[in-house]
């Protein structure tokens, strides 16, 4: 006879319910652990409530099998009126693998968090859960790391880190052993590790080629030539110029909206837009369109034309780099080279999966096609 999946929890002797025993399949706290005298709502207290097992409230928390439909939402209804939470750190206590994956990143750039946004629905969707480690100017990365591994991750994803050059450097340094390691995005390591980035080059070129198709020929690039993804970027819009027989321009920058202004500024010092003082018009040799090595340099830029009474995008069009969820601000409508962070996120996780379960396996390296948003930044510029 099949037991009924609302037996009760009071039962005596021989015929007592499985899940009425503490250690009866009732899930890590289930019983009287730390917090049964914390105040913390536990699966037994859940029990308790709905007058079932806790073998059966296990079940259904678990999201597993076994359970009819009334039961299951008698349950759940409890858990939330009870404000209960799995306890994670007792249930990795008691597997081999934790299921963690670290991420480490800096919060600088609005990309990194669209891209640690997307890494949450693919690490669920793999059944990994996801420990942030955030790095900056008051917090190095050995405390990111070093809280990152008492959390006893299985792996880690770089977005950006530090390195010789401090934040934000190109390659990266003092990664942790032991553990397997992706490089996400811009980073790069002397040591092996899989990386899953974009394909810069191809959409710099996006970008340019948009450009020149409403009729820019002075197009100019705003950006570092040292850093992330910077010698790729300047590699693809300087082959994109000379293949359309442009003549290129770097105009110097970093990768914020402080070194947007400042590249902004020393322009419009040349003219750019006709905007200096007495000048009858753009100079001959200020650039008609800038694209900016990403959307946080880009809006620095786009801030500093508008202020100086610069029209965007009669007098000058600007494109980011990114397509982060700044760029789609109502008050900002930067049209940006798009790479796909819910792409990039998968790609991301599946390696990391494909390394812990393939620890030996050569290093891999996938690429994400970019895209280019069109938005109201750009148009062709004046006759």
């Amino acid at each position: 006879m099949t037991p009924r999946d609302d037996a009760p929890t009071r039962a005596s002797g021989a015929g007592r319910d499985a899940g009425s025993r503490p250690d009866a399949g009732s899930g890590p706290d289930a019983g009287s652990g730390p917090d049964a005298g914390s105040g913390r709502p536990t699966m037994r207290d859940v029990a308790e409530r709905v007058g079932l097992s806790r073998q059966l409230v296990s079940i259904v928390l678990r999201g597993a099998p076994g359970a009819s439909e009334a039961s299951r939402e008698r349950i759940l209804a409890a858990a939330r009126e009870l404000g209960y939470h799995p306890d994670d750190s007792a249930r990795m206590l008691r597997r081999r693998r934790s299921g963690q994956i670290g991420v480490l990143f800096t919060m600088r750039q609005p990309f990194e968090l669209d891209v640690v946004d997307a890494l949450y629905r693919s690490a669920a969707a793999r059944g990994y859960t996801l420990a942030l480690g955030a790095i900056g100017t008051s917090r190095p990365q050995e405390a990111a790391l070093a809280e990152l591994m008492r959390q006893r991750i299985e792996a880690l994803i770089a977005l950006d880190a530090e390195g010789a050059g401090g934040i934000g450097a190109e390659r990266l340094s003092g990664l942790p052993g032991g553990i397997p390691a992706l490089l996400l995005g811009g980073p790069t390591s002397d040591e092996p590790h899989d990386r899953v980035g974009v394909e810069n080059a191809a959409g710099i070129a996006l970008a340019v080629d948009h450009l020149a198709r409403l009729g820019h020929e002075r197009i100019a690039y705003v950006g570092p030539e040292t850093g992330p993804n910077a010698a790729e970027r300047i590699s693809g819009y300087r082959a994109a110029m000379h293949e359309r027989g442009l003549r290129d321009r770097i105009v110097p920058s970093d990768y914020t909206e402080a070194g947007g202004y400042r590249a902004a500024a020393s322009l419009l010092d040349e003219g750019l837009g006709g905007a200096v003082a007495g000048a009858s018009g753009r100079t001959s040799a200020a650039p008609t369109a800038l694209v900016c090595n990403n959307d946080h340099c880009a809006i620095g830029v786009l801030q500093t034309l508008v202020r100086a009474g610069v029209r965007v995008p009669e007098d000058v069009s600007v494109i980011g780099f990114d397509d982060s969820t700044a760029a789609a601000l109502p008050f900002v409508r930067l049209t940006s080279v798009r790479p796909d962070p819910e792409r990039l996120a998968e790609l991301a996780i599946a390696a990391v999966h494909a390394r812990l379960e393939a620890p030996g396996a050569p290093p891999s390296v996938a690429l994400v096609a970019p895209t280019l948003a069109v938005r109201e930044s750009t148009a062709a510029p004046r006759r």
